[in-house]
């Protein structure tokens, strides 16, 4: 099997539940959402482009691709990759609550192509300034979609959740086991 992305946590969950890719490869597509383009569908554009692009350069395998979209209502949250854009992401999420959707598609050897789409609500406290400024100041956010990581520092910050923790973290565990038996994979 080839994981269709770079990000060393989706390694990780995936090892969880004893799959160890045979590759790493990660597509090279443009995540730009479309104008008006809603959170569902583009995590769901996102992770089948991904997953067609590396199974044209990997024939005869299984492919899996996901992405992770942070949206506050219907506007869809960067991955932060400067303070600012991470600032802003935290000053929204402060005290709200969010979605993390998580769209995975996997294109068996035979061509067939399977996926999901996955929703978990997120409650976050309100942030005090000192808050703000130690998560900022620790970096731990930098490339995070919404500009945070539920599995460090972040997780002092969220009051409630409902829905697949792992999917937060970067993969829904539970239904990407079932998308590749389903498929026939291991």
């Amino acid at each position: 099997m080839i994981l269709a992305s770079a990000s060393p946590r989706r390694l990780d969950l995936l090892a969880q539940i004893g799959i160890v890719p045979r590759l790493v490869d990660p597509a090279g597509i443009d995540e730009t959402p479309f104008p008006r383009e809603l959170p569902i569908p583009h995590a769901a554009r996102l992770a089948e482009a991904k997953a067609r692009e590396v199974a044209a350069r990997h024939r005869d395998t299984f492919v899996l691709a996901a992405d992770t979209v942070v949206a506050c209502g219907r506007r869809i949250l960067p991955k932060a990759e400067e303070e600012r854009q991470a600032r802003a992401c935290l000053k929204m999420l402060s005290g709200r609550r969010h979605r993390v959707i998580g769209g995975v598609c996997v294109i068996a050897p035979d061509g067939r192509m399977v996926h999901r789409v996955v929703s978990t609500i997120v409650t976050f406290k309100r942030l005090g300034q000192a808050e703000l400024d130690g998560y900022v100041a620790s970096g731990e956010w930098h490339g995070k979609a919404g500009g945070y990581a539920i599995q460090g520092r972040a997780a002092a910050f969220v009051r409630h959740l409902a829905g697949s923790y792992s999917n937060v973290v970067g993969l829904p565990l539970h239904e990407t086991y079932g998308l590749l038996r389903g498929l026939g994979y291991g």
